[in-house]
């Protein structure tokens, strides 16, 4: 397949629970990654950490993330890892290509994320117009910076 875009590398990993202080226990006191930044949205109902594993092209995201009201979607908690996310060197192109393709996207289509960049999410199930999903995972589309894409 002739692609428009390419996959860069792993961007981040997101943690869903009902006390995302119990997730620090873990990942900050315990294995001593640190948290390098929050983010709150009741848009994406989501109270989140945002940690930072290794450094320059090699550091990884790691989201902890708790929601809001635990009555209303999306679910953060719900699966306790919530998503992956994709650094991809051109954001709308594959989100173009992709859709082409059958691939069904989550509602709220391309917006700022977290960390500041553009992001969208490929649903976890396909339906009758776009078949393909994530096949029971929720995958984040992240536009990559252009020190990345080189």
């Amino acid at each position: 397949m002739n692609r428009p875009f390419r996959i860069l590398g792993l961007q981040q990993i997101a943690i869903g629970s009902m006390d995302k202080q119990r997730l620090k226990t873990l990942w900050v006191d315990l294995l001593g990654i640190p948290v390098t930044g929050t983010f709150k949205s009741e848009r994406e109902n989501v109270d989140e950490d945002i940690l930072t594993l290794g450094e320059g092209r090699a550091a990884v995201e790691i989201d902890l993330m708790q929601p809001l009201d635990p009555e209303r979607k999306p679910a953060v908690q719900a699966t306790p890892l919530n998503h992956i996310g994709l650094w991809v060197d051109d954001l709308p192109a594959a989100v173009q290509w992709l859709e082409a393709q059958g691939l069904r996207f989550a509602p709220g289509g391309i917006r700022r994320g977290a960390a500041g960049h553009d992001i969208c999410f490929v649903h976890p199930k396909g339906n009758e117009q776009f078949p393909v999903s994530g096949e029971g995972v929720l995958i984040e589309l992240v536009q990559a910076p252009p020190e990345l894409c080189g």
